[in-house]
């Protein structure tokens, strides 16, 4: 079969509401500052109405890395499931106007399309507030085979592990990639996801060609303080592990070979949000256009550098543009 997407993201399909907001807002309405909470239906509803000059755009980890991609020149295919209602239909829309291919229709029925209320103070800090609805009712059936082995790389959310199901679908597409010879992608997601699912990860892990995480998720993974040892752990595992490091930019590892690779200065944090998503739609991209794995690393610093200078977790610059600049293209 001819694979005509670079990357194919399997992932939870939220719709991001985003605003910027003050302290005192949090405090009123009782947000976390920096963190990612759970919330239901009631509580999505009642943020809602409390925001003002909020932007909408089709969100989710996997969904964010494929608008990269897509920015970037690449062939982008996201699979998620959203409900027939205002929400799942804009989602839709906004992945295909950001050049991103999306495989599911809305089903009718089930719980409404998964939201996400991202609020933004001043010093950057992005607090999530988000309702799963219908993304969390991924099955199996979600996932078409035919989809998956189109693509070079199946790119896979840790976040699709919170529910039985949404890991059966995520096995299936696994299976399909294998199937079609094409390289397998997870992202760790977060620290808290690795520590509810450390075991089922590592032995994931067995039948991986990629790993993306942060030093939090990487230190989580291997349960230790020592980034060394990390390193070690990943070099002896001997697939391409991708790890960021914030200012410090990311070490890409690969058996024996390792890269660190700086972080692109920025004028000023505005919105982290998005910034791990975007750093792996660059390694991805780099990764299907076959570059080296040092490029790789700084196209993703630099999609990510591109995302935290401004509100929003998509690429408001031309991230093809970007890297032709700086002789990546």
């Amino acid at each position: 079969m001819t694979q005509k997407y670079d990357v194919a993201g399997l992932g939870n399909a939220i719709m991001d509401v985003i605003a910027a907001v003050d302290d005192q807002f949090l405090l009123t309405h009782g947000i976390a500052k920096g963190g990612m909470t759970l919330i239901d239906e009631y509580r999505a509803g009642e943020l809602h109405k409390q925001l003002t000059g909020s932007v909408e755009a089709a969100g989710g980890s996997a969904a964010n890395t494929m608008a990269g991609l897509a920015s970037l020149g690449g062939n982008a295919l996201f699979i998620g499931k959203v409900c027939d209602d205002r929400l799942g239909k804009a989602f839709g829309e906004s992945l295909k106007a950001l050049g991103v291919t999306y495989a599911n229709a809305p089903v009718a029925g089930g719980s409404p399309t998964a939201s996400s209320v991202i609020v933004v103070t001043e010093d950057g800090q992005r607090s999530m507030n988000t309702y799963l609805g219908a993304c969390r009712e991924m099955t199996p059936d979600d996932v078409s085979v035919d989809d998956i082995m189109a693509a070079k790389i199946l790119y896979i959310e840790g976040y699709l592990w919170d529910t039985d199901e949404a890991k059966d679908a995520a096995r299936k597409a696994i299976a399909a990639a294998r199937k079609a010879g094409g390289k397998i992608a997870l992202s760790l997601s977060d620290a808290f996801c690795v520590g509810r699912f450390r075991d089922e990860f590592l032995e994931l892990m067995k039948g991986l060609d990629i790993l993306f995480a942060n030093e939090d998720e990487a230190k989580a993974l291997f349960e230790t303080d020592d980034f060394e040892a990390v390193a070690n752990k990943l070099s002896a595992w001997g697939g391409i592990a991708a790890v960021t490091r914030g200012a410090s930019g990311c070490v890409v590892i690969h058996g024996g070979e390792r890269h660190a690779v700086a972080a692109m200065p920025v004028a000023k944090v505005v919105d982290s949000t998005g910034a791990g998503d975007q750093f792996a739609a660059g390694f991805l991209f780099g990764l299907a256009r076959e570059k080296k794995l040092d490029a790789c690393g700084r196209l993703g610093v630099m999609a990510a550098a591109e995302i935290i200078s401004h509100y929003g977790a998509r690429p408001e610059t031309s991230l093809k543009e970007m890297a032709g600049k700086i002789g990546l293209l």
